[in-house]
């Protein structure tokens, strides 16, 4: 009797083995995952947010069906908002916004409703440099004219990175860069720089310039004026870093800590909340899907440099961020309220 009890007993932990384990894929099998994206189409966060949606599903449990779908507004603070307060917490939605969104209620961003450290991180497919650049015939030609010159840029919202980094490059180290908001995305950024109607753009990262403008970087239409990162891309490595225009100590440490978030170049999130299984499991397919050959020969020929950030990665980052000195936090509030 007591055998027969012990191996009903060890049947009964075997059966709640699996239904623990097996929920995940009976959720997802024969769902739709919505990849949102905070910009319009067309841009570098678009073709990164299409790209894994087309190879995340199969490593899913129950491999759902993903669909990608663009929720611009606000340089993406309207999707990271929307994520954060209103997207159900069931694990059928996450999305993709700006690198610098993150740090905006650090900055003290009007509208960022959301403690960033509470998202369910699941990575970034990359980590990429950014580059502030001017049109070949522009008043600016060198990082140096920006001190004397206007460099006129676009940008998708106050939160977004092509206008967040001026903001802040402005009041810390003197450049003049006067951003112009209202543009949908980068693509549309582009758009008006060739109309003549913008001079610059800062921040555009260098993969997704190889990726939608080769044909610029092969008959020289502009010209690289600084990096924007925390160290230099191969491909130009004589282009200076913002951080070598530091006046002071404090101000690179300052700087190091505002461009901390290109290890991040395109990081995604879902919202806080989720059941943990869930989250689990989205984080591991991300993951297999960021290293997955078949993604990765997708991404290389679309020229996005696939390189995984992992959740706990990205969140260290963040952690680093929000835990610097008080008074150099200080001074980046104060530093995006001088410049914009």
């Amino acid at each position: 009797m007591r055998l027969l009890n012990a191996l009903l007993a060890l049947l009964c932990c075997l059966l709640a083995g699996g239904a623990r384990a097996q929920p995940v894929a009976d959720f997802y099998r024969g769902k739709t995952v919505n990849v949102w994206i905070g910009y319009g189409p067309g841009g570098g966060y678009d073709l990164s947010a299409r790209v894994l949606a087309r190879h995340m599903g199969r490593h899913i449990p129950g491999e759902p069906t993903l669909v990608a779908r663009n929720m611009p507004g606000a340089g993406s603070l309207t999707l990271a908002n929307w994520l954060y307060n209103i997207a159900p917490k069931d694990g059928l939605d996450f999305g993709i916004f700006g690198r610098t969104v993150p740090i905006d209620p650090l900055l003290g961003t009007k509208g960022a409703q959301f403690d960033a450290l509470k998202f369910t991180w699941l990575g970034s497919t990359s980590n990429e440099v950014s580059t502030c650049v001017a049109w070949h015939d522009a008043p600016v030609q060198k990082a140096e004219d920006l001190f004397t010159r206007e460099l006129t840029v676009g940008a998708s919202g106050a939160a977004s990175p092509s206008a967040v980094f001026p903001y802040l490059f402005n009041s810390i180290v003197g450049t003049k860069i006067k951003v112009i908001n209202g543009y949908t995305t980068s693509a549309t950024i582009l758009t008006a720089l060739e109309a003549g109607e913008l001079n610059g753009f800062c921040a555009w990262g260098w993969v997704p310039m190889k990726a939608m403008r080769a044909d610029w970087i092969r008959d020289r239409k502009f010209n690289v004026l600084f990096q924007i990162g925390l160290a230099k891309h191969k491909d130009h490595p004589e282009t200076p870093l913002i951080l070598d225009f530091a006046k002071t100590p404090e101000d690179r440490a300052l700087l190091e800590i505002l461009v901390a978030p290109q290890v991040f170049a395109r990081p995604f999130a879902a919202p806080p909340g989720i059941p943990a299984d869930r989250a689990a499991a989205l984080r591991e397919a991300f993951n297999k899907t960021v290293r997955d050959p078949a993604f990765i020969e997708e991404a290389e020929r679309m020229v996005l440099e696939p390189d995984l950030v992992d959740a706990a990665m990205l969140e260290g980052v963040l952690k680093q961020i929000y835990n610097a000195p008080k008074p150099l936090l200080e001074r980046a509030r104060e530093a995006m309220a001088a410049g914009q």
